[in-house]
């Protein structure tokens, strides 16, 4: 057993008792938030949409929430458990308004790979992991209340010496959310720009999210494109998508 597969399984075990601890949403007793989303899609995007796993996996978003600070476990692994990438976010918002927010942010990451290793003549396939430590600047404002607008500074700088070393990106986000489609069905859509420099390589794309949920259900469908306007990355794909189903919760937790 690899350890992807070993994290995999502590990340379920983890997950599976903490949604054992929910309470009702109109909790007055709260002192912390947990939520997110565990889905499982044809092919797994990054947090940066140029880049997949070119492969079905499990994709899970998580947030334990407490005031201004947050712990948002970002999980992406394909189902083979041989690639895939775990993201250890740390959050504070140092602007919480109505309207405008302002949030900083960093993370560990850890990435799986699949490579070719030769030994003695006989070459066969490994998984290697690749760490990162990343931060993030995101100011954001609320136009109205189904209508916000944001822009998001990522940079990730590697831990050893071989693979990708510096990569920078700014993003230009927009949200249309809780767009009524019926009494209960909801649209909501996730329009980004972004800009991505990597090692003396740059792209330029533009991404769209759509989620269809219903509003007695915990279950949404996702659909992910990105586009390319233009890129020297090596491996670049000019066009991909993605479909993902997606099962979301929230819960708080009390005081004792």
């Amino acid at each position: 057993m690899n350890c992807l597969t070993n994290f995999l399984f502590l990340f379920l075990f983890i997950l599976t008792s903490l949604l054992s601890i929910g309470q009702t949403p109109d909790s007055p007793n709260k002192t912390a938030t947990f939520s997110g989303s565990v889905g499982l899609t044809n092919n797994g995007f990054s947090i940066i949409p140029s880049f997949s796993l070119n492969s079905p996996a499990i994709v899970s978003t998580l947030s334990f929430r407490k005031k201004r600070f947050s712990f948002d476990p970002d999980i992406r692994v394909a189902l083979d458990a041989k690639n895939g990438g775990f993201l250890w976010w740390f959050r504070y918002k140092l602007i919480d308004q109505k309207k405008f927010g302002f949030r900083v942010g960093t993370h560990p990451a850890f990435t799986f790979i699949k490579r070719l290793d030769t030994e003695n003549g006989k070459t066969t396939e490994i998984t290697e992991m690749l760490r990162f430590l990343a931060f993030e600047v995101v100011p954001s404002y609320q136009i109205t209340p189904h209508v916000g607008v944001s822009a998001t500074y990522l940079q990730g700088n590697a831990l050893q010496k071989h693979g990708p070393q510096l990569t920078r990106v700014l993003f230009l986000n927009t949200s249309f959310t809780n767009l009524k489609l019926s009494q209960n069905f909801r649209l909501n859509l996730f329009p980004t720009i972004f800009f991505l420099h990597t090692d003396g390589y740059r792209g330029d794309y533009f991404t769209l999210t759509v989620s269809v949920s219903h509003q007695k259900s915990p279950i949404s469908l996702q659909s992910t494109i990105n586009q390319t306007f233009k890129s020297n990355v090596p491996g670049n794909k000019d066009f991909m998508w993605n479909v993902t189903l997606n099962y979301n919760f929230k819960r708080f937790i009390k005081r004792n």
